[in-house]
């Protein structure tokens, strides 16, 4: 199925696919010859195929190409309203009009990014990409269509209820997210509603979970709904990032959030813009060392 979309705005089509990418190996997004990306769908698993020669031409198989076509416009920003948004800081204002096709992206469906984001809670990004990838090879599903080798479509809810202790150890994922990730799939079909709710409401909904706190729940508003005001507050780098980018100093969660007080309720897209700008922290001392779970 192909559908052809013309948008009213600048549009930077990898900028705003990006946050759905999880690690150069993510075996469910793939920037070739455009942007590939799989999905479950309420109807099914889908593979889709996003470039832009001129307007943007979007190609979709499987049993969810029609919905996942459907919703290409929202995936690409097109329900993004940052008309109000105003920029405190220089460095804010300036990457805005260095980056005018920067919008925030909704995927509409939960459980999609659910699943990534459980995974990558308190531990490092790189064991968390290598959990996510071990886990759609053995447990997700082929990509439909023409999709680059290799492609999968993430585990269903009841594929991760399948899993058992054994194959969570060898994914290297401990104790504490795989109680999470069970918890979520148990009452999968009820989150996808906080896409519905939006806002602070769609992120309490998400919060009912035992094991998706705070973090988790904003990481998965930013992609499911594109919620401008969903500050992943506890993450180990982002508000010393924030500091030094607007203050050239650290700061603390409470700081940060004083510090982005101002922006509300469009806290999280002051936050990409403080991202996009490649503002970096200083570094003082060696990296965080990865554990590997399966070694235990």
């Amino acid at each position: 199925m192909l559908r052809t979309w013309r948008p009213l705005f600048p549009l930077d089509v990898a900028g705003v696919l990006g946050p759905l990418r999880r690690g150069p190996g993510d075996v469910t997004f793939r920037a070739e010859g455009g942007v590939w990306l799989t999905a479950n769908t309420p109807v099914g698993p889908g593979t889709l195929h996003v470039t832009r020669p001129a307007d943007v031409v979007g190609r979709a198989w499987g049993d969810g190409a029609e919905w996942l076509l459907d919703r290409l416009p929202a995936l690409l920003g097109a329900e993004d309203d940052d008309s109000a948004f105003e920029a405190h800081h220089p460095l804010v204002a300036e990457t805005r009009r260095r980056l005018p096709g920067m919008r925030l992206g909704a995927g509409g469906r939960v459980w999609d990014v659910l699943l990534p984001a459980v995974l990558e809670q308190k531990v490092t990004i790189v064991e968390a990409h290598r959990s996510y990838r071990e886990l759609c090879r053995k447990f997700g599903t082929a990509a439909p269509g023409p999709a680059p080798v290799g492609m999968r479509v993430p585990p269903t809810p009841r594929a991760v209820l399948g899993i058992t202790d054994w194959e969570w150890h060898r994914a290297g994922v401990d104790g504490a997210r795989r109680r999470a990730l069970i918890a979520a799939a148990q009452v999968a079909h009820r989150l996808e509603g906080a896409c519905d709710l939006r806002g602070e409401a769609g992120r309490a909904l998400l919060c009912k979970v035992p094991g998706i706190g705070v973090w988790t729940a904003a990481e998965i508003a930013q992609r499911a709904w594109g919620d401008p005001d969903a500050v992943s507050f506890g993450d180990f780098h982002l508000a010393g990032l924030v500091g030094w980018a607007l203050l050239g100093r650290p700061l603390d969660d409470d700081g940060m959030a004083e510090v982005l007080a101002p922006y509300r309720p469009q806290r999280y897209r002051a936050v990409r813009y403080v991202e996009a700008s490649g503002a970096r922290k200083p570094r003082f001392g060696p990296r965080f060392a990865p554990r590997d779970y399966r070694a235990m």
